[in-house]
């Protein structure tokens, strides 16, 4: 079982040449539905209020074989509103709410799990950060703990608090995920690659830079690579960090490398191996940035593509 701890919203899409249109989405909820989507079992949890916009949220999980066992609370589903650019790219505004109930305490939560991923603004607003945290130290000596910061400046807009909580799941991680634009918010005197390096002597066995049109950049103990970012024509970029995030863990269960008793198989990790994970995910990006909204390949459209993990 592959657990995703974080928030759940309704994305709309606001653009000067088009209608609007609302999705489901979150960071981390687009994560779980493409991990299921690539054939995982996978459990998302996280809230959603009992309205319309937050069965719209439950339905779209189910309809994706994600298994939901928080159930709705009593405050409004979360809203965030994406306009676009010319070119496709999103700026973000926020409405919401994000408070847990102690996940740390529910054992049955974590029964199965070899695989915990969390970040975006689940690990840095209050009061639900703190509890994130708590659930990721519980289930860590398990299970691998992934995490991306998906820094939003306009909700997080102190850049010295979301650094310094960042490096508290950074710590605790042993997959890490982060864009060139993050790295840049959070460090802004320092090259993104020396960043993600410093990030690697914090604990964790890989840390990727996603870089947009340049392809993706990644680190583990045995050196560095990239790959290009796969040629496609761009309709908008909404979703597509969360797909790469979900394809390269994905590739990380395909090789058998879940589980918190192969953190030592994971850290010799070859750079080759690290390339292949990369090539995966940028492929699954590929897709989803040349469709509206967040939407994940499955294998199939991949393998359809001959991309193979």
């Amino acid at each position: 079982m592959l657990t995703v701890i974080g928030e759940a919203l309704i994305d709309e899409v606001l653009s000067d040449t088009a209608p609007p249109r609302a999705h489901v989405g979150g960071s981390p909820l687009n994560v779980a539905v493409g991990l299921a989507r690539l054939g995982h079992s996978a459990q998302f949890l996280g809230r959603f209020g009992d309205d319309e916009f937050g069965r719209r949220i439950h339905q779209h999980l189910a309809d994706n074989s994600v298994l939901v066992p928080l159930p709705a609370d009593s405050y409004p589903t979360s809203v965030a509103s994406a306009r676009l650019d010319p070119a496709g790219g999103a700026t973000y505004t926020f409405n919401l709410s994000w408070e847990l109930p102690d996940l740390a305490a529910q054992e049955d939560l974590f029964n199965g799990t070899t695989l915990v991923h969390t970040g975006s603004i689940a690990s840095m607003l209050a009061p639900g950060a703190h509890d994130v945290l708590a659930a990721i130290q519980h289930a860590r000596p398990l299970a691998t703990v992934s995490y991306d910061p998906n820094c939003r400046p306009t909700i997080i807009t102190d850049a010295d608090y979301a650094r310094a909580q960042a490096e508290k799941f950074v710590a605790l991680a042993d997959v890490v995920k982060a864009s060139d634009e993050d790295l840049e918010w959070l460090y802004p005197e320092q090259d993104h690659r020396e960043s993600a390096r410093r990030w690697l002597e914090l604990g964790p066995a890989v840390v990727v830079v996603t870089r947009g049109s340049k392809g993706p950049w990644a680190v583990v103990d045995r050196g560095e690579c990239e790959v290009p970012a796969p040629a496609t024509s761009v309709v908008d970029t909404v979703g597509a960090g969360d797909s790469f995030m979900a394809a390269l863990l994905s590739a990380l269960v395909d090789r058998e490398l879940d589980g918190g008793q192969r953190r030592n198989e994971l850290r010799a990790l070859s750079v080759e191996q690290m390339q292949g994970v990369l090539a995966f995910a940028a492929a699954a990006a590929a897709v989803t940035v040349s469709r509206a909204g967040a939407n994940p390949p499955t294998r199939a459209e991949l393998r359809a593509q001959g991309v193979h993990a």
